[in-house]
């Protein structure tokens, strides 16, 4: 086990991930025919800030989720569509109710009622109530941020790397909000403001892990560009050499995430930290996952296509012939390196002899 932890931590691990990229093509699939399936049938959670409506917040003390129904149902307010949730926090338990909107006489009467059932005054029964039209300005906004987001990412890489890098980061961010939406549908969480922006933030470090991979695969094409090495080892070499650094930054970046939702909204009761830390753990885990089992094998999926590597399509070494090839590549830095520092004490010599006049020549006695 340490020998394996040696090498990870040295980046020398021979992990064929680009051999067994099928594995994670399937359960990338796998996840996203069961995000499709479940927002065509259950949908979104969407909170009243989205969908509009009235909501009031009762404390749970001596009241039901069956006494919240009778009295909505006592007032003829629809509780087909009613979203009716037990809320645990640090002031104790509430109920919170959702309906479509209603007038000014019954949300004053279902306040009144749901006051005298729990046994509290009526000032300790919070109502609100969101138009939809708010809702939609922030969804517009959103969508409108993540399109500009995406194209402005799309030309940054392909002005940087490559086109075929591009394509892999935005099919690798898309698949991680996707999913990520995915997982807020079948769990039936409530999709809010702050979910929206947990969303946009995991691009940001989806992409960022992504580019880690991609710059070192790109350092590694230029140095095996005399070689005779597939794409596909080129990229199995890269990612090994910078797993480690992956893993790291992700823990680094779900430790924090971890005690926010831990700490802050399960133990303290900050219950508006939850729909925020939530999407962004899940966006932070996904990220890590397709950095290296979706971006990257997408990327030596597109590469060995080429008709510079397609006769080498099928070579993919493992093991120690993996090693061998990482180690031709060191070598060829030291070569570099090496050739680099004569070329620069040669032009020392050279400067300084420009520099230094020649000393005169003794007259011979006659």
């Amino acid at each position: 086990m340490s020998g394996v932890l040696t090498r990870l931590y040295r980046g020398e691990t021979t992990f064929n991930f680009v051999g067994r990229r099928w594995w994670g093509f399937g359960l990338s699939l796998f996840l996203i025919v069961v995000t499709m399936l479940s927002l065509f049938t259950r949908g979104l959670n969407l909170g009243i800030d989205f969908e509009g409506g009235v909501a009031w917040e009762v404390p749970a003390t001596s009241i039901t989720i069956e006494d919240v129904t009778a009295i909505l149902e006592a007032n003829k307010v629809d509780t087909a569509d009613a979203k009716i949730q037990s809320l645990n926090g640090s002031d104790g338990s509430r109920i919170r109710v959702q309906v479509a909107e209603q007038t000014a006489e019954v949300k004053s009467a279902v306040q009144s009622a749901l006051a005298e059932k729990a046994k509290v005054d009526v000032q300790d029964v919070s109502v609100s109530s969101v138009s939809s039209s708010w809702g939609r300005s922030i969804t517009e906004k959103a969508v409108r941020a993540l399109l500009i987001f995406f194209v402005l990412v799309s030309v940054f890489i392909a002005w940087r790397f490559e086109w075929k890098m591009a394509l892999s980061a935005i099919l690798a961010m898309v698949h991680d909000v996707l999913i990520s939406v995915g997982v807020y549908s079948i769990t039936g969480l409530a999709v809010t403001p702050a979910t929206v922006i947990a969303f946009l933030t995991i691009l940001g470090f989806s992409l960022y892990d992504t580019i880690v991979v991609f710059d070192k695969v790109h350092d590694n094409t230029a140095r095996y560009a005399a070689s005779r090495v597939s794409y596909a080892d080129i990229t199995n070499v890269s990612m090994n050499q910078v797993l480690m650094r992956s893993i790291n930054t992700s823990l680094a970046a779900v430790l924090p995430v971890l005690s926010l939702l831990v700490l802050g909204s399960w133990v303290l009761g900050a219950v508006a930290l939850e729909e925020f830390a939530i999407a962004l753990l899940v966006g932070l885990l996904l990220g890590a996952y397709s950095s290296i089992f979706v971006a990257t094998p997408l990327l030596a999926q597109f590469k060995t296509r080429e008709s510079k590597y397609a006769s080498l399509a099928d070579e993919i070494h493992t093991g120690s012939e993996m090693a061998r090839i990482a180690g031709s590549g060191k070598k060829t830095i030291q070569r570099v390196a090496a050739t680099a520092q004569d070329s620069e004490r040669e032009v020392v010599l050279a400067s300084s002899a420009l520099t230094h006049p020649p000393r005169p020549r003794k007259k011979r006695r006659r």
